[in-house]
């Protein structure tokens, strides 16, 4: 993943601006848009671009050895800016704060301020400190985060398109084995029907045509409240708003997929036919040793049963190879899963060592890097050529396409710009997109087309507008 710079305004005051960099996941930009709308509502201003900010603000990921990685380069990098006397201060949020706490100070030492994820809307208040020439600020709670965070601005969107992400929920309570976010983000804890209902009126009244449902595990959205409300409710809710627009669920998890939400999404208007569900493995050894196997049952029959309720529905998954105890029987039961189940889009993460999980003192039982890495480049390979598969069985369809923005064309001349555009088929950020062609010259961001589908290129699909 790149260093994503999210830009809504420039200042024009001479105040002081602050600008941000996300990492990692859509999560963490909710986050964001959360801070920003705190720093709008509290009169501060922000920067066109980090580069041209007074008080820069990285918030950082820190799920694995990746995210780390990607995050420390950028707070040294940023760093490095301010010692150039480019900006004022560094601001370091999210769940890399939250996960390390007090040893940032000393690894980072050019670091202004830190702030923990329960701590959100203490950012205006962390940038008046820095400004006023207070160093060392650290704002992290003791023990796991328990708050929720409804945004001041609930139509500002970070996302730089016609889509928006409804976080709906925070933190897991799943326990997985690998996974160290229960530590980080705390217990599973839904936000109210009724504010969420709220948020998504405003960010479709902000021009967004489509709505993508975000939490560690969407399908369990409800099951902490007391009021009975659960997924399928707030979906026939959200379904009920008055517009043109799409309603995407992402991150969910696959023992919690319930016959009353499959029913609501094939007949709802707008619950796009698609559903992204980590599966991690295929293997019952495996899932079991992941502190999964409540998911057993669920892997196994889960595209089928999927594809039954959902005809056309489109799946997403994500697959984690060389955990700790994974031989290569284990492996190829999960190459001949996933060439059986044929899944639109996947995933592959390679095991990574977390503290604080049970997988994290299992060494000696961990494949050697390269050997995961060899076995996640021979699922990538096999994912590619399903891919192709199903792009020729689509090729010839028509579907409706979602316009993001011109870009210019490789397949044309130069200068020629083609639109691209997402079918219901293609969640932002983590598939492909659609080329279109033909495309009428009044057409705009955020408007439906109906195309047929004439190829792929790669990930990507090729479209062209049918007339009329």
């Amino acid at each position: 993943m790149e260093a994503e710079t999210k830009i809504i305004s420039a200042d024009a005051s001479g105040a002081v601006t602050i600008g941000f960099i996300s990492l990692g996941c859509a999560k963490n930009l909710v986050d964001s848009q959360v801070m920003a709308g705190v720093l709008i509502a509290e009169k501060l201003q922000l920067a066109p671009s980090p580069e041209e900010a007074d008080i820069i603000l990285v918030n950082t990921c820190a799920f694995i050895e990746d995210a780390r990685t990607e995050a420390a380069e950028t707070i040294l990098r940023v760093c490095a800016h301010k010692i150039g006397g480019n900006c004022r201060a560094v601001v370091v949020t999210g769940c890399m704060v939250q996960r390390y706490r007090e040893r940032l100070k000393q690894v980072f030492p050019d670091v202004d301020a830190f702030l923990g994820v329960d701590e959100l809307d203490q950012i205006a208040e962390v940038v008046r400190r820095v400004t006023s020439g207070q160093r060392s600020v650290m704002e992290v709670g003791d023990g796991a985060p328990k708050r929720l965070f409804s945004p001041r601005l609930p139509a500002l969107r970070f996302t730089g398109g016609p889509f928006a992400y409804l976080k709906v929920a925070e933190g897991c309570d799943h326990g997985c084995a690998f996974c160290a976010i229960p530590g980080i983000r705390g217990k599973f804890r839904s936000r109210g029907l009724d504010e969420l209902v709220v948020e998504a009126q405003a960010l479709l009244d902000s021009g967004a045509k489509e709505i993508n449902l975000i939490s560690q595990d969407t399908t369990s959205y409800g099951m902490d409240r007391r009021d009975g409300a659960r997924l399928a409710d707030l979906l026939k809710a959200l379904d009920g708003l008055k517009g043109d627009f799409w309603l995407r669920m992402l991150y969910g998890y696959p023992g919690r997929v319930t016959d009353e939400w499959l029913d609501m999404m094939a007949c709802s208007r707008r619950v796009c036919a698609y559903l992204d569900l980590p599966i991690q493995h295929s293997h019952p050894d495996i899932l079991r040793a992941m502190h999964r196997a409540d998911t057993v049952q669920a892997v196994a029959t889960m595209p089928d049963r999927l594809r039954k309720a959902l005809p056309g529905v489109a799946l997403r998954t994500t697959c984690l190879v060389g955990f700790p105890g994974e031989k290569e029987d284990h492996f190829r039961h999960l190459l001949e899963y996933v060439e059986a189940a044929k899944f639109d889009h996947l995933g592959v993460f390679v095991y990574s060592p977390e503290e604080g999980t049970a997988a994290f003192e299992q060494e000696d039982e961990t494949p050697p890097l390269e050997v995961a890495e060899e076995r996640r480049d021979r699922l990538m390979q096999l994912q590619q050529r399903l891919v192709a598969e199903r792009q020729r069985e689509l090729t010839g369809q028509t579907a409706t396409a979602l316009l993001l923005h011109l870009e210019e064309s490789e397949e044309q001349g130069v200068g020629d710009m083609t639109w691209m555009a997402r079918l219901t088929r293609q969640a932002p950020d983590v598939d492909g997109v659609t080329h279109v062609n033909g495309v009428p010259e009044d057409a705009k961001a955020g408007d439906f087309m109906c195309v047929r589908i004439t190829g792929g290129i790669e990930y990507d699909l090729t479209s062209e507008v049918i007339d009329g």
